[in-house]
């Protein structure tokens, strides 16, 4: 059972840009939970 590389090739591109994203995303929001706590102490 071989997986198509086209399917691979058209599919890479798009899981680093949303594994990209939700890095970036990610380090803002616990930046800005992490503000929202010590505000709070």
């Amino acid at each position: 059972m071989d997986i198509d590389t086209r399917v691979i090739i058209v599919l890479a591109p798009l899981a680093i840009a949303a594994g990209w994203a939700a890095f970036n995303i990610g380090a803002a929001a616990i930046r800005q939970v992490q503000n929202f706590l010590n505000k709070e102490a």
